[in-house]
């Protein structure tokens, strides 16, 4: 597990690590209070943020900014007394335990199985949903149509970009100016030893919620990546990101195709001329033969013209019947924010496109409207729960004892 620490006290900062260390998790240790929090949550993204010294109104304040902003993070507070007003306001501000302090070894190692079984159980039943991106015909934007739903699709979970486009993969030079560190052959040439702490180091952070793995520079390295690796990577992937976008590079090949049977939803992209809707046909004819079914696929009308010779009625006639979406024609503004290697959030936020890629990304995280009841009726049971638990108890938990908060 990978876990971040934060203290105020050097010598505790110390001997918790230690312990950290000697399960075999993933630590990074900060002497400070509830200011260093959320900087802390943003760089390191890890599984569970153990805090010290954050038993007070302040402190509680930044925790809630933490866990409302990454609410897959498990937050477990280390307080030296805690009365049943403040585990209400510590459950309020999305903690997950709270700990006695000084921590003894073995209420930390408990603390430590019990957030790691919640993490895994969470992950089990809800495994990221894979995106792949695929141009019908060169030029058809669908680089650019990956990036803008990234962005868009982090503004409500975390996503990473798989670029798969190994030749010619540049996924990152679109909303990132510098170079990766790390490339997808990097990682596949220490696949041994992936985890998600390795996965996350091989990325580029481009926004708080959205990483890319990039495709690699040297055409040599890109033959080195087989499908297996391919598969590895998506397989760990979608236990640790909620959503998983693939650039993938036109050729239909065994590895693309690995990674497409993943996929949650492919979506061709093409524009409105009668070459890319060829190439798109053809595209649909493959993914037949594949058997992917026709729910899963939903082409793009990239740079549509709502006034063009071909309208979306001629392209469905030609494709059949699958879910259609189109992209307004901005070519101007989207090439200079490729140019300038900025999202077009930033150098156009009035742009039609992005109202065109925020109706996509809303139709993937858009949620029933009984799950949103069930959410809205969450906190009430939750603080029932914590009322029953508290019943009877005195506020300081005996020797050993934790408040397993909801």
């Amino acid at each position: 597990m990978k876990v971040a620490l934060v203290s105020p006290d050097k010598n505790r900062l110390t001997e918790i690590g230690q312990l950290l260390q000697a399960g075999a998790h993933a630590v990074s240790a900060t002497a400070g209070g509830a200011a260093d929090l959320a900087a802390l949550a943003e760089r390191e993204q890890p599984d569970l943020l153990l805090a010290d010294g954050c038993s007070d109104a302040a402190g509680l304040a930044a925790i809630a900014a933490v866990t409302a902003r990454h609410p897959a993070m498990a937050v477990v507070l280390l307080c030296a007394a805690c009365s049943p007003d403040f585990l209400i306001n510590a459950m309020r501000a999305g903690v997950r335990e709270v700990l006695p302090a000084p921590l003894a070894p073995a209420e930390l190692e408990a603390a430590l199985a019990r957030v790691g079984a919640k993490l895994r159980g969470a992950r089990a039943h809800s495994e990221g949903k894979v995106l792949a991106f695929i141009a019908c015909k060169g030029g058809s934007g669908a680089t650019f149509l990956a990036t803008s739903m990234s962005l868009q699709l982090a503004r409500t979970g975390s996503v990473l970009l798989v670029d798969l486009n190994l030749q010619f993969g540049d996924a990152l030079a679109f909303v990132h100016e510098g170079r990766a560190p790390s490339t997808l052959a990097d990682v596949a040439r220490a696949i041994a030893r992936l985890d998600a702490s390795f996965l996350a180091a091989s990325t580029v952070k481009v926004a708080p919620n959205f990483s890319i793995l990039a495709a690699p520079e040297d055409h040599a390295q890109a033959a080195e990546i087989s499908a297996a690796h391919v598969d590895a990577v998506l397989a760990l992937a979608v236990q640790h990101y909620d959503y998983v976008v693939l650039d993938i590079g036109r050729p239909v090949t065994t590895l693309s195709i690995k990674a497409l049977d993943r996929a949650h939803r492919i979506y061709p992209v093409l524009q409105a001329g009668l070459s890319s809707i060829r190439n798109a046909k053809k595209m649909l004819a493959i993914f037949k033969s594949l058997d992917y079914s026709a729910d899963k696929i939903e082409p793009i009308i990239n740079r549509f013209e709502r006034k063009g010779q071909i309208g979306v009625a001629d392209v469905e006639r030609a494709l059949g019947k699958f879910a259609l979406h189109t992209v307004s024609n901005s070519y101007r503004q989207i090439t200079a924010a490729i140019d300038h290697g900025e999202p077009l959030t930033i150098s156009a936020r009035a742009n039609p496109v992005l109202h065109d890629v925020a109706d996509l990304a809303e139709a993937l995280t858009a949620l029933p409207q009984a799950a949103r009841t069930a959410q809205e009726r969450a906190p009430s049971r939750l603080l029932a729960r914590l009322f029953a638990r508290l019943s009877g108890r005195s506020s300081r938990p005996h020797p050993g004892e934790s408040h397993v908060l909801p």
